[in-house]
């Protein structure tokens, strides 16, 4: 199989934990450009990842000049945008991690763009690729749920604030955990509504605990002078539907009912969660049953099932849409949509008024 020609630009965590360990792992990626502002990283980068006579750049415009299928964008969300713009300008393909971008403005044009020169622009949200949730869609699809009029996006973490980049500047990065991880539940809850039309949203942000000195954080104590982005954020959303979801996010909470990128669905004919595992509540026979999918694909020996992560599938998916026009399963549109209603949770919570959509 042909192989296709990827640049990175951005060579921090993301890139190094996610994309390119799964490009890597899929043998479909020759990767042999590496772009990042600290010109260190990108060399470390290159000598883990790249092919022999692979690249490296301070500045994205120069890597945009390479010979290039694919170009991977792993930056602060702050430069999402107009690095994405420039690579489809420049003929390249782009897988842009998320969110899309930090404003609606920006993620409009991005939009714009990949229409107008015919170059696909991919969102990275690989949760839709866990079993769970691959699963949970198809019984949408099917209609097991009937209307789903009420959802709950969640994305809570009890103690678990990022200390390393530029997670806690509002300037790089737009916000803090409901751009970062509420983006993927709230992503994850359009998705299996398959509702992207907003009427209103109602937002609250928090910064309780951020200037606290005794954190109990995962990734050890973060500094209380540079958080500078909420520590927790809530949001209402009325669709044009009548449906409506409430979105909650956090890094730092008092809460024990900590979920990741999770959502949880009510319809009138069933229900949904992933609180403990996937879990489907319907009436049958005239009474109440929970049903648990068996989603491991074991039961063999010396096989465990699901062999491929989330982020294996992401890149191959990625591959087969550049190479064999395999259909796109994050549409831009959609992840629009989300940037949208984000936006509208930080600008009703700096009002205090809820914010009206056309």
């Amino acid at each position: 199989m042909k192989k296709l020609r990827a640049g990175i630009i951005g060579c921090g965590g993301i890139a190094n934990a996610k994309h390119l360990p799964a490009m890597k792992k899929s043998g479909l990626y020759e990767i042999t450009a590496f772009c990042d502002v600290i010109l260190e990283r990108a060399i470390a980068t290159r000598e883990a990842f790249g092919t022999e006579d692979a690249k490296v750049y301070e500045d994205y415009r120069e890597l945009l000049l390479e010979e290039l299928d694919a170009v991977y964008v792993t930056t602060p969300n702050r430069s999402h945008a107009a690095i994405s713009i420039a690579a489809m300008e420049a003929g390249k393909h782009v897988m842009c991690e998320k969110p899309m971008a930090k404003t609606s403005a920006q993620a409009e044009q991005m939009l714009e763009t990949a229409k107008r020169t015919q170059r696909i622009l991919n969102i990275a949200y690989q949760n839709r690729y866990r079993p769970d949730a691959a699963y949970l869609k198809k019984l949408c699809q099917n209609g097991e749920f009937g209307e789903i009029y009420f959802a709950r996006a969640h994305a809570l973490r009890r103690r678990a604030v990022p200390t390393w980049g530029v997670f806690l500047n509002e300037e790089e990065q737009g916000g803090g955990p409901l751009i970062d991880i509420g983006t993927h539940a709230l992503d994850l809850t359009l998705w299996m509504m398959d509702d992207y039309e907003p009427q209103s949203v109602t937002g609250a942000v928090f910064h309780k605990l951020s200037g606290q000195k005794d954190q109990g954080n995962a990734f050890g104590d973060w500094d209380t002078e540079q958080f500078k982005v909420e520590d927790s954020a809530f949001g209402f959303i009325r669709m044009k539907s009548g449906a409506v979801i409430e979105l909650e996010a956090s890094w730092a909470l008092n809460t024990l009912d900590v979920d990741e990128a999770k959502t949880t669905l009510c319809g009138t004919k069933a229900g949904a969660d992933m609180k403990d595992g996937l879990r489907i509540n319907r009436i049958h026979l005239n009474t109440p049953v929970v049903e648990k999918p068996d989603l491991s694909g074991g039961g063999v020996a010396f096989f465990d099932g699901n062999e491929k992560s989330a982020a294996d599938v992401e890149q191959e998916l990625f591959y087969h849409m550049v190479t064999d026009g395999a259909e796109q399963i994050v549409k831009p549109e959609q992840a629009l949509a989300v940037t949208r209603i984000l936006e509208a949770v930080y600008r009703s919570a700096q009002t205090g008024k809820t914010v009206y959509f056309d």
